[in-house]
């Protein structure tokens, strides 16, 4: 059943994330003061935290940075695209859960609010709750449609026994359309600054409203709604490009004049899943491309090189969550061993869209111009590009898998790549995807990835089973 009631075990968490939701609790029972309210959201928070690794992997396992030799069977069937209903990766109840946090939150703060349940909730308090809870909701769903393509769309909390819990499928182009209005309704009302440094860069912000509403517009081949969207970010005034000594500052202590939007940890109950499976474990280690891409002694990336991967063990593992300086040795120690944050959205980024939608508008003097300002801050020579789209494509794709490394993002840009233009370029996908698979590899790869429906994951057989209105993804039909 993907509708829950909101439910969430005890968690320790960093100071802000401390205030959670009793479990099972309605509007009658719950829902007294304004602390309540805020406890449900961060709620919502907590749960997106602890959901580091999913968002890592859907966003990485099927691209070409990382290598999964010593995962489970599960992600190494999603890597090879032999990917079935039963896969637990096709699980998304997580994102439901965070979305039930949230329509508890916009729907039930209003009520609270009109029926002065608590004299002091006042209406400005009340409209910034529910401009954070949009914007999770927003990005719930932005992953929800990247990942599956159609999925159902959730706006009404469940409270009671007079809610559809058989909920079909909306198209995930729909859907985008409803949650692009909602992010513009409350761009106004979301707050700047939360009053200190870690509550700033972890909670919603108008910059990460902004932020979430350009990556959208690219998804959507929107480029002059995405430009618009940055020039919103831009006028703040907030957010800046770190410097080349103080790159690795985004990483290790984190929450940077860069950042945008981070989930918090703080390695001490509030624990990333990543230190482990990047570093300690080798679930993940740095693929061939990424070798090529990254290495220091291969691609002259002094920067992001030595502060992306690192050879310990002769084996080149990523660095982002392991360590605490750029120099592919120095590990985190005990005590913040499992407190990276992990990064949705930073400055780097925002530039480098600005470079996407500049190019595929044909403004490409601008385009070269925002590339540039990453390769420079990389200590590395700037690009001169020939006027097409299909080279500035490249290299932003080549650039952005530099930049962010290992951040959960290279899989959704390859996909946006291979989306464009009627699928015009999804054999460069295949491409990127199978270059150092076997022979044998190869030709399977490419040609379950020649069917772009095959790029989104299954239903889960769970959810088909208890909701007959749904019907599974026509790729996996027959499986």
């Amino acid at each position: 059943m993907i509708l829950l009631l909101v439910v969430l075990s005890s968690v320790k968490s960093c100071d802000w994330l401390e205030l959670l939701p009793p479990d099972g609790l309605v509007f009658d029972e719950y829902w007294k003061t304004k602390e309540d309210v805020e406890a449900t959201l961060l709620g919502a928070y907590s749960k997106f935290a602890i959901m580091d690794e999913k968002l890592f992997l859907y966003g990485e396992i099927r691209a070409d940075m990382i290598d999964a030799d010593e995962a489970p069977n599960y992600e190494k069937q999603i890597i090879n695209s032999s990917i079935f209903s039963n896969n637990i990766l096709a699980d998304w109840m997580d994102f439901y859960e965070i979305i039930n946090y949230c329509n508890n939150v916009i729907e039930l703060a209003p009520k609270m609010y009109e029926e002065n349940v608590d004299p002091t909730f006042t209406e400005f308090q009340m409209v910034s709750l529910q401009s954070e809870a949009i914007f999770l909701r927003s990005l719930a769903y932005f992953y929800l449609v990247r990942v599956f393509k159609d999925v159902p769309y959730i706006t009404q909390p469940t409270i009671d026994d007079n809610i559809d819990f058989y909920v079909p499928k909306t198209p995930g182009d729909s859907i985008l359309l409803y949650v692009v209005e909602d992010l513009k309704e409350f761009s106004l009302s979301i707050s700047t600054d939360y009053g200190s440094n870690e509550k700033t860069k972890g909670r919603a912000t108008k910059g990460a409203l902004n932020a979430l509403l350009a990556d959208i517009s690219l998804w959507n081949f929107q480029y002059e709604d995405c430009l618009e969207y940055i020039q919103n970010i831009d006028s703040l005034n907030q957010y800046y490009l770190m410097t080349s000594t103080t790159w690795f500052d985004i990483f290790q202590p984190g929450n940077s004049l860069e950042s945008i939007f981070e989930l918090q940890f703080d390695g001490n109950g509030q624990n990333n899943s990543l230190y482990d499976y990047t570093y300690n474990l080798d679930y993940y280690v740095s693929s061939p491309n990424a070798i090529r891409l990254l290495d220091p002694e291969l691609s002259r990336e002094r920067i992001r090189g030595f502060g992306s991967i690192s050879t310990d063990f002769l084996e080149y593992k990523p660095w982002k969550y392991a360590g605490v300086a750029p120099d592919q040795k120095t590990a985190r120690p005990s005590a913040i061993r499992k407190a990276a944050n992990f990064i949705i959205y930073r400055y780097a980024d925002i530039v480098l869209m600005k470079a996407e939608a500049y190019s595929q508008l044909g403004m490409f003097n601008e385009a070269e111009e925002e590339i540039n300002k990453i390769r420079s801050r990389a200590l590395m020579e700037p690009l001169t590009i020939s006027t097409s789209e299909d080279a500035f494509e490249d290299a932003i794709l080549e650039e952005r898998a530099k930049e962010f490394a290992f951040e959960g993002k290279r899989w959704f840009d390859l996909m946006r790549m291979g989306r464009r233009n009627d699928f015009q370029r999804k054999n460069i996908l295949i491409e990127i995807i199978i270059q150092d698979a076997n022979s044998t590899q190869r030709l399977v790869l490419a040609s379950k990835l020649s069917d772009p429906n095959g790029w989104y994951l299954p239903i889960y057989e769970d959810e088909l089973e208890r909701n007959a209105n749904l019907v599974q993804n026509s790729y996996y039909v027959n499986d």
